[in-house]
């Protein structure tokens, strides 16, 4: 390597780099000065410092990828950047710093400091996922990725939830890891190399049994990163029992990483038949399984699993057409429910700080209570704090995709786009009905946490505090979810196609 293509790998991977510089300043800052023999800093300082900084470096990154657009690729291919990669990295970072400010206030773990340094080591993880076109640079970032998602759902050690939550996880995460490398390996010894773009061709000149098996090992792997039936079984627990600001990360940032990289790979494994149908069976599965599930759910926490298993299966339909439209209309979708999903967790997390303790409080040892996240916590929402309510009734009404809110405009788009894909058939037309109705069916899930938010009297009349920084961030994401359904083409704009 010559050291023009050093220089552009370095220019590539500065934002990735400045997180990592920024975790371990963190882990500095919090055992070499707050955790020192002579000094014992309370938890809020620690939390607050930790998640400042950690604010601070996806600023930075963020501000890089903004400064420094780029069209390029290094390693012969295996890393790219493109307007479209930096619009999916950029999501991810402002997703990452919504998340770390919606958590300042958590108080589920004695260690902020690893905390924090490990969900920029998840960002990581995903910002290479959404650059990389090889199979190895995918894995290694799915696993950056995944492993640091793992430990974050057992950060909150007094809760046998969260470690019950993050057992299912990792144990669903290894296995599913497994059949990926077990297809990618499949994939390079068809076509004796680990590009995407050389997948591509070799599969173009023919189909062969080996082929087959390489496309469902694949499907296997990612369908779980994305929680699509029949691979979404841990995602209902790990929603439930991940501290509120983990869960809100691995259904926001994570699935956005995940969307990006499966763009990329359906772009090398279309050209074999039965993938699309493989694609559609997927999310067909998931739009029915996640839709009816959620309706019987008496916990907030499942009934956004299963919401968010129902929209990746919204999501695959658009990746199954494959054109350039309907890949702009996924990240839409991808970046748009993420935000308001990040949303929606961090209400439940109020709600359950006030009904309880959010998994562990340090200042009160022994006292591990958690907090309800039953639909019953929500009554009376609207009498203990109408702003808070007025939040939380814009971001459920955008996932259930209702007008002018963003939900209902991306849900249109992208449907739309699967329509007017080249590659559009009868099964895609049945697939876009299928989806309709289910959109229909899932306005009755959301309405019965907010008629016990507007309609049903308060269980306990106090009201429920928030501090400035969090409704601040709440008021101004539900303006956004409105904003951006008013006017599209600001997202539109900022997304290429491509």
């Amino acid at each position: 390597m010559n050291l023009d293509a050093i220089h552009q790998l370095f220019a590539i991977t500065l934002p990735e780099s400045i997180l990592e510089i920024a975790s371990i300043l963190i882990l500095v800052v919090d055992l070499g000065f707050f955790r020192t023999p002579a000094r014992r800093a309370a938890h809020a300082a620690r939390m607050t410092t930790a998640s400042v900084l950690g604010v601070l470096g996806c600023l930075a990154s963020l501000a890089w990828l903004i400064a420094h657009p780029a069209t390029a690729s290094v390693m012969d291919g295996a890393l790219v950047a493109t307007p479209v990669v930096a619009a999916a990295q950029a999501g991810i970072l402002a997703l990452t710093a919504l998340v770390l400010v919606l958590g300042l206030t958590s108080r589920f773990t004695r260690n902020p400091g690893e905390y924090v340094a490990l969900v920029l080591l998840s960002t990581t993880g995903m910002m290479l996922v959404a650059a990389a076109r090889d199979l190895l640079l995918i894995f290694v970032a799915l696993e950056l990725l995944s492993l640091s998602l793992y430990v974050l759902a057992a950060f909150s050690k007094s809760s046998p939830r969260s470690a019950e939550a993050a057992l299912k996880y990792y144990l669903f995460g290894g296995m599913s890891a497994a059949f990926l490398l077990f297809g990618f390996s499949y994939l390079y010894g068809i076509a004796g190399t680990t590009s995407l773009v050389g997948i591509a061709a070799a599969l173009a000149t023919g189909t062969t049994p080996l082929a087959l098996v390489a496309l469902v090992l694949v499907a296997v792997g990612l369908g779980f990163k994305v929680a699509v039936v029949p691979f979404h079984l841990w995602a209902p627990d790990t929603y439930q029992g991940a501290p509120a600001p983990v869960a809100a990360l691995i259904a926001s940032g994570s699935k956005v990483a995940s969307f990006a990289v499966l763009i990329a790979v359906t772009a090398a494994l279309i050209p074999s038949p039965g993938w699309t149908e493989v694609l559609l069976a997927m999310a067909a599965a998931s739009i029915l399984l996640g839709n009816l599930a959620a309706l019987v759910q008496t916990s907030v926490r499942r009934l956004l699993a299963y919401s968010a298993i129902a929209h990746a299966g919204y999501m695959l339909l658009g990746i199954s057409a494959h054109s350039p439209q309907s890949n702009q209309a996924v990240l839409l979708y991808a970046l748009t429910y993420a935000l308001t999903t990040v949303g929606a967790f961090a209400v439940v997390a109020i709600v359950e700080r006030q009904s309880g303790h959010d998994r562990f409080s340090p200042d009160r040892p022994g006292s591990d209570r958690p907090g309800s996240d039953r639909l019953d916590a929500f009554a009376g929402l609207s009498a203990r704090n109408p702003i808070l309510a007025g939040t939380l009734l814009l971001f459920l009404l955008s996932l259930a995709g209702i007008p002018p809110l963003v939900g209902f405009w991306v849900k249109f788009n992208l449907f739309a786009a699967v329509l007017q894909s080249p590659s559009a058939h009868t099964w895609s037309l049945a697939a876009v009905i299928l989806a309709v109705a289910a959109s229909a069916v899932s306005l009755y899930y959301y309405l019965q946490v907010l008629k016990r938010a507007y309609v049903l009297p308060p269980a306990h009349p106090e009201p429920i505090p928030v501090s400035f920084v969090e409704m601040t961030v709440l008021v101004l994401i539900a303006l956004a979810t409105l904003a951006l359904g008013l006017a599209p083409n600001l997202l539109v704009q900022w997304i290429p196609i491509g």
